[in-house]
């Protein structure tokens, strides 16, 4: 026998012991997703003591990283006073607003009446809040509370945001505060917006003797939507001026961003179809107005993203603006007066983030997706020029920019993929590797036997994308069985989940061992493709997803032993959209599905949302025909699991009642289950119990045997 037949058989035979050696998880490790012996906390960064050291936490110890030798030494945090000279400490206690002051505690405010969004001035000597629907400052040196306006009301909001406008514009983080400080602290900007003549909406509980009602201003498709005036006032009160927009019109307005100097404010309008952005700077004297900057796409622009499109610089020549009007979101550079100097990026993929400029050496570190691949994350530099760009960091991973020393020298990475635990190292601005951190893998990882996962692609049925899907496979698969799918979705626009990263819990494995494939996927407009990708949605949402997963879903039938008799799908809003679309009009493809909070007609959702993808029914009447699941209740046939908060004022209930209804006019079978107190989601035991109906759904429909006790919350 030939050596290499010889070094052949010894390598099989080693093979074969190293996987004997190997042992599977125990049921603590499956059913409390206790893994510590597989993997580990990763250290944490701290602050950046200069430009050069680094504060590295591991656990309950401190070291002081010098970045420039990858040296560590302990660090030991120096005692330091949480009172700064003119920055008093303002909190809240029982309802009311208190200062300390050398040592002495103040109660600023007196009544039962809620302060919200308390926010400090830049320079310290204000903070403003609302209150009942008021916009209100307390000159801390005084100690004096100012009312700023006054005729807020339960449809008057001065410096709250009205709901549209926090859940879709403003967006969550901002907890409904729509009033901004002036970086000269000498100005408060708001919106104030007027709910009147926005439909009320009526959400029921089944609470107490006569039950629960919740009364809420709620614009659906085509209806008013709240009416915005942008004031500007002093924190004392005076001067108070209203930007010179006629509050009347059908339009939106997104964050206003001050100039760095005070001197005006830049507006973010857009019209009621939300294709065109118009930039006004408005003088915060006069609140006298011009244009700015004007942006125009033929489906829509993104307005919630707004205040984050630009990044002024600290030289005061220009900023840096982010816009995907090329199909692709991109970085340009504009001075000043709003005039277009150069991109700095220009090309098929993804900007996700600026994370720092170098002014003096004119450089902009930047992370994007899609310039190595759609699925992973990666830091890169560039001139502000466009020129001269350079991929910093390294390998087949995902990377999260986790922290960057104070003059861009040198950053912190946590990276991995599909097949590799998270690790954390530090590199320089050339892409050079000057030290490891962390891996959370530890040294008994290789010991066990675990689950295969990796990304595959998948061509689209037009040829053009090739689609991602994240994809763990059974234990010991065997050729000649078959195996049933489950599928986690949410499937919105530009609002994808497949990333070539690392995922490990005890579900997930025994799962595995228990024989389901488990599957999430993206489709072409799930932002994997830039805007060019999520364009296929405009007035069409639900089909082109459907018809990319059904591509999937038919490659794993064809290729991974899936069975074609269990295709289950779940997903929770959008993702409960996605679920009901699939068990109806999909329903030769999909065969079981658990939808959670779901839309079930585009005509019961908000007017923002809905219409930036849909428009109206005057101008695309069809478009909310097909994706109405309704219309193709009559094509279900599989089993599914509806699911919805009772009192959810994001997604209202009737979007499942009315499918229910539907349903039960064709006799067709299903499950329900309603969460009283329940809005869009649900913790406690009935986040738990809900977790068991999935479970339960799971081992009933595609295991087909009932589901062990450790698998129960």
């Amino acid at each position: 026998m030939q050596i290499k037949q010889w070094l052949l058989i010894l390598f099989c035979f080693s093979l074969l012991a190293a996987q004997a050696q190997q042992k599977s998880l125990t049921d603590e490790q499956y059913f409390r997703n206790d893994l510590k012996d597989l993997v580990q906390p990763l250290p944490r960064t701290g602050k950046w003591v200069n430009k050069n050291e680094l504060i590295i936490i591991n656990g309950t110890t401190a070291s002081l990283l010098n970045a420039s030798t990858g040296k560590q030494t302990n660090y030991v945090n120096p005692t330091v006073t949480t009172e700064l000279p003119g920055t008093p400490d303002v909190y809240k206690k029982r309802n009311d607003l208190y200062i300390k002051s050398d040592g002495q505690e103040i109660q600023l405010t007196h009544d039962e009446d809620d302060e919200i969004n308390v926010t400090t001035s830049p320079d310290g000597k204000y903070v403003a809040y609302t209150k009942k629907n008021n916009l209100y400052t307390i000159n801390l040196a005084t100690k004096k509370e100012n009312k700023l306006t006054q005729d807020g009301t339960d449809l008057i909001l001065n410096g709250y945001a009205s709901w549209v406008y926090m859940e879709e514009i403003l967006g969550r983080r901002s907890r409904y505060r729509a009033f901004w400080w002036s970086p000269d602290s000498k100005s408060l900007a708001f919106f104030r917006s007027d709910d009147t003549q926005v439909p009320e909406f009526v959400i029921t509980d089944a609470n107490g003797l006569h039950g629960y009602v919740e009364k809420m201003r709620y614009p659906k498709v085509g209806d008013p939507n709240p009416k915005i005036k942008i004031g500007i006032i002093s924190p004392d009160g005076e001067n108070m001026n209203w930007a010179d927009f006629n509050e009347n019109d059908d339009q939106y307005f997104g964050q206003p961003v001050w100039l760095p100097n005070s001197s005006e404010l830049l507006v973010n309008w857009m019209n009621r179809k939300q294709n065109v952005l118009n930039t006004y700077a408005v003088n915060p004297v006069t609140g006298s107005k011009r244009l700015y900057m004007h942006e125009e796409q033929k489906t829509w622009i993104d307005l919630d993203g707004a205040s984050d499109r630009i990044l002024f610089l600290q030289n005061g020549k220009g900023f840096l603006y982010q816009s995907d009007i090329t199909g692709w979101n991109q970085i340009y550079y504009y001075d000043m007066a709003g005039k277009l100097k150069n991109a700095v990026t220009a090309g098929k993929f993804t900007v996700t983030a600026i994370n720092y400029v170098d002014e003096k050496k004119g450089i902009v570190y930047f992370t994007a997706r899609g310039i190595e691949n759609t699925a992973r994350h990666d830091l890169y530099r560039i001139q502000l020029n466009g020129k001269q760009l350079k991929r910093l960091t390294f390998g087949d991973y995902n990377h999260t920019i986790v922290s960057q020393s104070p003059d861009g020298s040198y950053f912190v990475t946590q990276y991995n993929n599909a097949t590799t635990p998270t690790r954390l190292s530090l590199l320089n601005n050339k892409g050079e590797l000057i030290k490891e951190l962390g891996n959370s893998a530890t040294a008994n990882f290789n010991k066990y036997i675990l689950a295969k996962t990796e990304i595959i692609r998948v061509k689209s049925d037009d040829g053009l994308y090739d689609l991602p899907m994240k994809v763990t496979w059974p234990l010991n698969m065997d050729k000649s069985k078959k195996y049933p799918v489950l599928i986690s979705i949410y499937g919105g626009p530009n609002a994808g989940t497949v990333y070539d990263s690392w995922t490990l819990n005890g579900t997930q494995q025994f799962y595995a061992k228990e024989g389901l494939i488990q599957v999430s996927m993206d489709h072409r407009a799930s932002g994997q493709f830039g805007k060019e990708g999520v364009n296929y949605m405009y007035h069409d949402l639900g089909d082109w997803e459907l018809r990319d997963y059904s591509s999937m879903v038919k490659w794993l039938i064809t290729n991974g032993q899936a069975d074609a008799s269990k295709i289950c799908i779940t997903g929770f809003s959008y993702g409960g959209y996605m679920t009901c679309l699939a068990l109806t009009k999909y329903a030769d493809v999909f065969t079981h599905g658990m939808a959670g909070g779901s839309v079930t007609d585009w005509s019961l959702y908000d007017s923002h949302y809905t219409e930036r993808y849909m428009g109206t029914h005057e101008d695309n009447d069809a478009g909310y025909k097909t994706g109405n699941v309704m219309n193709y209740a009559d094509k279900y046939k599989g089993k599914l699991q509806i699911v919805h908060g009772m009192i959810d004022e994001n997604v209202h209930m009737q979007n499942s009642v009315q499918l229910i209804s539907k349903l039960q006019d064709l006799k067709k079978d299903f499950e329900m289950m309603f969460y009283s107190g329940g809005r869009h989601g649900w913790g406690g035991n009935k986040q738990l119990h809900f977790q068991n109906l999935k479970t339960k759904f799971i081992y009933k429909n595609l295991l087909e045997k009932d589901p062990p006790a450790g698998m129960l919350k």
